[in-house]
């Protein structure tokens, strides 16, 4: 058992060697982390200025050049706590089935007499007919645009529930879709905010949803909240409305069916817009900053089919007529329909520098966020406190690491001194592990590595008690150390595995910091059992070809 062929001492020494040069960026932290910075500049095409080619070449390209994340208690940064506003939903959900309600209820005007949007609660879609005698036919005529709820939980239900009421004919979402529309609505603000915060090239963000409605948003390294609440705060929505007509009276009464909506540039002028739009920024497939003909920044984008075929169609339809590009709320252009428009392209222009059309065209690309968002706790953490966070973490590892060499060496002299080999190497190990998945680094993960290093020793001390037992009976020191490793490898891997598997349930059952600690733990029992059972016995061996002593002391 102290024989070692010649590709198990290769495996195991190389992968040591792996592990050191993974983890060895990290003792140089600062100066990898700027080469990766400027690295990523140059990939995207920023000009190469002096300074960041310097910052380039402060890391040789043939080293391995991947770090250990830093979690937001270590680094600093942004952090927000959004509850979703998803009752916007509905009402935009209501407003887009207007057109559908108004051309089935035209097809019966014989019958119902003429219609008329009114004036209602944002949950609510309320018709009046002429003819206040056909109300249930008219109900009965909308119902039938009632479709299924898809969802688990709305199987058997429709999307909508119409009613009758005072000559009015009432449209509102049922339970079950309410239910549906905020399981989606939520779900696809996660997707959003991921990729907007993942564009701009930000470190591990930890972006998780929390109860029915909030999302919990992590940023290590941002400036400050405010910055991150600018980054996903904006809604970025795009329509393209019909335009009644323009004016100056911010009091202007728009009427049934139409919005009072702000010119971007020209703060006295209001446009009077049909408040269901032709076509949303949802069917965008495409955005990307460009230049007008008159070499100003623009955005030009692109429509998925349907949203195509509809820009299409309008603009074959309604050849010289205005037609707004409304963002957030705002005018950004009204131009006026020259000729029809297919294909479903286009370009806005405005008043925009390159880094705000560039910035528009990420929030467009990224997508809308479906709802608004109310910011229920927001904090931004320094990164002095975060210094503070590492130094108190590389005092307990540096105080914890030195009490267990100083023990191993007091208690089995040479033998010690190979476990502590062992120990240096298994931390080595954990880094170049964290290194190569890319996984983050927070206060828990330390406490984690601490432990481990606690741990780690404690199957060298299970094979070195094992090795005296066997000294004690007259048997050889080879035939001893061999029959120490083979009865202490059950009890060494009995408790890790029970310990590697509370590690494996706290990182499915846990989140954010549980899970970072949940991940040096696993990595830790790993390693630790690994440099346990081979590194020291493969130190062992090779002490032992080379001494070959009669007799030993552990």
């Amino acid at each position: 058992m102290l024989q070692f062929s010649l590709w198990k001492k290769t495996f195991i020494i190389g992968l040591c060697l792996l592990g050191v040069v993974l983890a060895a960026p990290n003792i140089f932290y600062a100066r990898v982390e700027l080469h990766n910075d400027a690295a990523a500049l140059v990939e995207k095409g920023a000009p190469v200025t002096p300074e960041l080619q310097a910052a380039a070449d402060g890391w040789p390209d043939w080293l391995p050049s991947d770090l250990v994340s830093l979690g937001l208690d270590l680094r600093g940064g942004a952090h927000l706590l959004a509850e979703v506003r998803v009752e916007e939903v509905y009402e935009a959900r209501l407003d887009s089935m207007w057109p559908e309600v108004r051309d089935v209820l035209r097809a019966e005007r014989d019958t119902i007499g003429t219609i008329r949007r009114q004036n209602s609660p944002p949950d609510e879609l309320r018709v009046s007919i002429s003819n206040p005698d056909q109300i249930a036919r008219a109900v009965e005529v909308v119902k039938d645009l009632a479709r299924p709820v898809v969802s688990l939980t709305g199987i058997g239900s429709t999307d909508i529930e119409v009613r009758g009421e005072n000559g009015d004919i009432v449209v509102t979402l049922s339970e079950a879709e309410k239910i549906a529309t905020d399981e989606h609505t939520v779900k696809q603000s996660l997707e959003i905010i991921n990729r907007r915060v993942n564009e701009v090239g930000t470190r591990e963000p930890t972006i998780q949803r929390q109860g029915d409605r909030r999302i919990l948003i992590q940023v290590p390294g941002l400036g400050s909240a405010e910055e991150l609440k600018a980054l996903i705060g904006t809604t970025a929505q795009l329509t393209f409305h019909p335009v009644v007509r323009s004016t100056s009276d911010a009091n202007a009464n728009p009427g049934p069916g139409n919005i009072l909506v702000p010119d971007l540039d020209d703060k006295d002028v209001f446009y009077i817009l049909e408040k269901s739009p032709v076509v949303t920024g949802e069917e965008l497939v495409d955005a990307q900053p460009s230049f007008d003909q008159n070499g100003r920044p623009a955005v030009s984008f692109r429509f998925d089919p349907s949203g195509g075929r509809k820009f299409g169609q309008y603009t074959a339809e309604n050849i010289g007529s205005p037609f707004a590009i409304v963002l957030d709320n705002e005018v950004i252009s009204a131009p006026v329909i020259q000729s029809h428009i297919p294909g479903g392209s286009g370009i806005i222009t405005g008043r925009f520098t390159v880094e705000e059309s560039t910035h528009l065209a990420v929030l467009l690309r990224a997508g809308a966020l479906p709802a608004g968002m109310d910011f229920l706790e927001e904090r931004t953490i320094g990164p002095e406190l975060g210094q503070d966070s590492i130094d108190a973490g590389k005092i307990a590892t540096v105080v914890a690491f030195a009490a267990v060499l100083i023990f191993m060496v007091a208690s089995y002299g040479l033998f010690g001194i190979f476990a502590n080999v062992a120990l240096i190497l298994n931390v080595a190990l954990i880094f170049g592990l964290l290194s190569a998945i890319g996984a983050t680094l927070t206060l828990p993960g330390i406490a984690g590595i601490v432990l481990t290093i606690g741990m780690a020793v404690d199957a060298n001390v299970l094979v070195f008690e094992r090795i005296r037992e066997e000294l004690k009976t007259a048997k050889g020191p080879a035939r001893a150390i061999e029959l120490g490793y083979e009865k202490a490898i059950s009890a060494i891997v009995d408790a890790n595995v029970t310990t590697l598997i509370a590690a494996v349930i706290l990182f499915a059952m846990g989140s954010g910091p549980v899970r970072g600690f949940a991940v040096t733990l696993g990595f830790g029992i790993i390693t630790s059992v690994f440099t346990a059972i081979w590194v020291t016995r493969l130190l062992i061996s090779i002490w032992f070809d080379w001494r070959r002593p009669r007799q030993i002391e552990v």
